[in-house]
């Protein structure tokens, strides 16, 4: 596939939204101009022109709203959600970083704004955790009265995705099946970790538990056909949780993830992957401070995606075995729920990890292949909406009808 950008993270980025075109949540010379105006590599060019794009979007979103134009401000915010969460993409990699909560709050308050403007519009919730609930938000299927049971798909985003990005990876496709459909921020996930310092956890179970007693809990909730997919890094969450949790008719891992430090020490030589293995934690902090003084690239992809782990301290040691922990073990021979596994060609994250996944498994389970010649390669196919949607789907619809 012809690239647009030579740097990888650009070119992934960029997918990303223009796959977002095929459900309204992107337009494609919006997305195609702004690309135009970057520098590639820059991360500066690209947080600009994307937070140039989304704020031009947004106002047009204001003004359709202040004129009662509800289908114009609709496409308006959900475009601008996409354009302020591509902006901070790669903010931790710019001198940008003092504009970082005002593009984050500007993108959950369009995705808040689209929400409310939806032809079924949704539904806040809060769902029990701890000292602090987690934001949710239930999306009641077009054609259902309110209150009408129906099947529910619960979306389960990844490190760090979009809320917003669940209307395109799967909540859109629900809805024009008939089920009712559901999204809401874990720890270490948008608001849990921007507003509340939330950290990820290893033990998912902890965390879709509640969220399914909270919907198991609503009436027009069919309690025996609901489904979750778990997207990029929910490809670990999902199968961990199921591990414990087997009140799910049918679930999803795209892709399938067995041990997320993997896609951490695949960029280490091998000594260094030796130090991580032999506690040398001295040894390992001295090679990562001098190595980040020289790629200041480094530095920024490691806070970026360190960030969520609430790792204290500076040691990237620390760090890095704080990651070993989200790793599945022998408590996948618990997992007895219908699994759907995807296996993307040219996987950039966790290759090979999907056929892992589905070899460690006894019970009912589908390993689904998307390919390149079909424009499906790559992490969660960012390219191929339609093509990824229908096979996921056509798989669920064995369990939810």
């Amino acid at each position: 596939m012809q690239r647009f950008f030579k740097n990888d993270d650009f070119q992934f980025g960029l997918e990303i939204v223009l796959g977002s075109v095929y459900r309204e949540a992107a337009d494609a010379g919006e997305a195609l101009a702004t690309a135009g105006r970057i520098k590639d590599g820059d991360a500066d060019s690209w947080v600009r022109e994307w937070s140039a794009t989304a704020e031009r979007v947004h106002a047009s979103a204001e003004a359709a709203c202040a004129q009662g134009r509800r289908a114009s401000a609709r496409s308006h915010y959900q475009r601008a959600a996409s354009y302020y969460a591509t902006a901070l993409y790669t903010i931790t990699a710019s001198g940008q970083m003092d504009t970082r909560e005002k593009l984050w709050r500007s993108q959950r308050d369009c995705w808040e704004r689209a929400v409310e403007l939806f032809a079924t519009p949704g539904e806040r919730v809060s769902i029990p955790y701890r000292d602090t609930p987690l934001p949710g938000w239930f999306f009641r299927a077009p054609d259902a009265a309110p209150g009408e049971r129906r099947p529910l798909v619960v979306l389960n985003n990844g490190s760090d995705g979009a809320t917003a990005q669940m209307w395109v990876q799967g909540g859109a496709a629900a809805a024009e099946r008939g089920y009712h459909w559901m999204t809401f921020d874990g720890p270490g996930q948008q608001s849990m970790l921007f507003e509340h310092n939330v950290p990820f956890r290893p033990d998912w179970e902890a965390v879709l538990t509640p969220v399914l007693d909270a919907m198991l809990a609503r009436g027009d909730v069919d309690g025996e056909r609901v489904a979750v997919i778990g997207i990029s890094q929910g490809g670990y969450w999902v199968p961990r949780a199921l591990c414990f949790e087997h009140r799910f008719a049918a679930a999803v891992a795209d892709p399938g993830v067995v041990d997320v430090l993997a896609s951490w020490i695949k960029p280490l030589p091998e000594f260094m992957r030796k130090q991580l293995r032999e506690g040398r934690q001295r040894a390992f902090d001295r090679i990562m401070r001098l190595t980040e003084r020289v790629s200041p690239a480094t530095r920024a992809a490691l806070d970026f995606r360190g960030e969520p782990y609430g790792v204290a301290g500076d040691s990237r040691y620390d760090l890095y075995r704080a990651v070993a922990r989200y790793r599945l073990g022998d408590e996948t021979s618990n997992i007895n729920t219908p699994l759907l596994i995807t296996d993307p060609e040219e996987e950039q994250f966790w290759p090979g990890q999907a056929r892992e996944l589905y070899e460690r498994l006894s019970g009912p389970r589908e390993l689904a292949k998307f390919s390149a010649a079909e424009g499906a390669a790559r992490h969660c196919e960012p390219l191929a909406c339609a093509v990824r949607e229908t096979r996921i789907f056509d798989w669920l619809d064995r369990y939810l009808t």
